[in-house]
């Protein structure tokens, strides 16, 4: 009887370990590769003529391009977003941090990892991290196992007034001040191969946010000198090679029909491209915020394919929580959506028909609003408790503009006058959606008001 007992706990035991392991068989490995400044014209797949992107363009033939991509205008409020599939005035994160910032991303909201990290993923941030340089506010206080990289922005250094060594962090340890940026591209990439190939049996989530092709750009020995495009070209072209080395292993380790990568970037370019769009980084025109993206899974995404949709960062959380079986608390309110739909199928319409432009100014939460095909940017009176000092100060000069991004996608002719019931719909649209912001906005870590 005994035996039989034994026997017994053991063929339960190994259903359940089959279970599981079933279970995490289904799960997809995800990397999330974030460059910082890269505009929507800086790479091959989306228009560039002046750098060679050819692990880019592979990625784009064997993957989906998204062509209505959003992100915001400039770094923190983006990785913000990104995380946790909120607009950064729903959770009160300015537009950049610095390192006398006492705010960070609060501990009581919800990151892609804490998320991912619930169905039994395996987590590491390698690079840019900008969301709070305190200790609390660090990548392993927001479910990542693993972190190697710099706390905010590869400009914030000694040489600037009132700055400390820009720090090198390995888990919550500085392991080097002012590090050779020349490297930091490379070394970011090995990191990576290191960690997939260390947990390549168990699914895993890595998120690599490149510190280029923000400034100072810096490119190693084997890339220096040699694009067609200066400096820039040099750093693109070495980000093209990380993101073929990534793959490489991925593919290499028999890990590619598991595994989702998704490509885009933090805001418009700072020196590059942004394509046929108006605006640069710091700006939302579509310049300014509209971004390359590709996701590439071959199992499950149609190659060589393409999306006009509506999508962007808040997206990614709901998105892969759905992808990974996650449930999502709630009561938390988030802004994003889950676009899997857009990523499976060609005939996909629209997850959400609504995009907010949010600033960086968080008295000011919105700027402009997009609603189909037509983008409206309000009136200093739209925009919150700061309006009326704008207004005076004369800097609303972008309201009372509506263009249609489907007829003029660079936002080169007004047709604000000629379309008043599209002017008083979008704007009745933004009022609703900012007062719930400002309604159910969360504090950020670190903030008591």
């Amino acid at each position: 009887m005994k035996n039989f007992a034994r026997f017994f706990l053991l063929f339960i035991f190994l259903v359940d370990m089959n279970r599981s392991f079933a279970q995490d068989s289904t799960k997809p490995n995800v990397v999330l590769i974030f460059i910082d400044d890269m505009g929507y014209g800086d790479i091959e797949p989306f228009g560039s003529t002046k750098v060679r992107t050819p692990n880019l363009n592979a990625f784009a033939k064997e993957g989906r391009k998204f062509h209505s991509f959003y992100a915001t205008p400039v770094c923190s409020m983006s990785r913000a977003a990104l995380m946790t599939g909120c607009y950064n005035q729903r959770i009160s994160i300015p537009g950049v941090l610095f390192p006398q910032s006492k705010i960070g991303l609060n501990s009581k909201e919800t990151t892609v990892a804490e998320v991912l990290k619930t169905q039994g993923y395996v987590t590491a941030c390698i690079g840019k991290w900008h969301l709070g340089h305190l200790p609390e506010f660090l990548p392993t206080r927001h479910g990542f196992d693993h972190f190697f990289g710099l706390p905010y922005s590869n400009d914030m250094i000694s040489k600037r007034p009132g700055n400390p060594p820009l720090p090198l962090i390995r888990g919550e340890k500085t392991i080097e001040t002012e590090p050779d940026q020349s490297l930091l591209t490379k070394r970011y990439t090995e990191d990576a191969i290191d960690f997939i190939k260390q947990n390549k049996s168990k699914p895993f989530f890595v998120y690599l946010p490149h510190t280029m092709v923000h400034g100072p750009m810096a490119a190693s020995e084997a890339f220096k000198g040699k694009s067609n495009s200066g400096l820039l070209g040099d750093v693109i072209e070495e980000i093209d090679w990380s993101v073929g080395q990534v793959m490489k292993t991925i593919k290499e380790l028999g890990l590619d029909e598991k595994t989702l990568v998704i490509f885009t970037s933090d805001n418009g370019p700072a020196t590059g491209s942004a394509g046929p769009f108006r605006g640069k980084k710091g700006s939302n025109f579509e310049g300014g915020v509209r971004e390359p993206c590709m996701m590439r899974w071959p199992s499950k995404i149609p190659a060589g394919t393409q999306c006009n949709q509506i999508a962007g960062n808040i997206d990614v959380l709901p998105t892969l929580a759905a992808i990974s079986g996650a449930k999502l608390d709630p009561k938390q309110i988030i802004d994003g959506k889950d676009i899997s739909t857009l990523m499976f199928d060609d005939k996909a319409g629209p997850v959400r028909d609504v995009h907010l432009y949010c600033t960086a100014n968080l008295g000011n939460p919105v700027q402009a609003i997009r609603v189909g095909e037509w983008k409206l940017f309000l009136p200093a009176s739209e925009e919150g408790s700061n309006a009326k000092k704008k207004k005076e100060k004369g800097n609303a000069a972008e309201g009372n503009m509506l263009f249609n991004l489907e007829k003029d996608p660079g936002e080169t002719t007004n047709v604000f006058d000629k379309n008043p019931e599209i002017v008083e719909k979008l704007r009745k649209e933004a009022r609703t959606r900012i007062s719930e912001i400002l309604a159910n906005r969360r504090l950020a870590g670190g903030s008591s008001k």
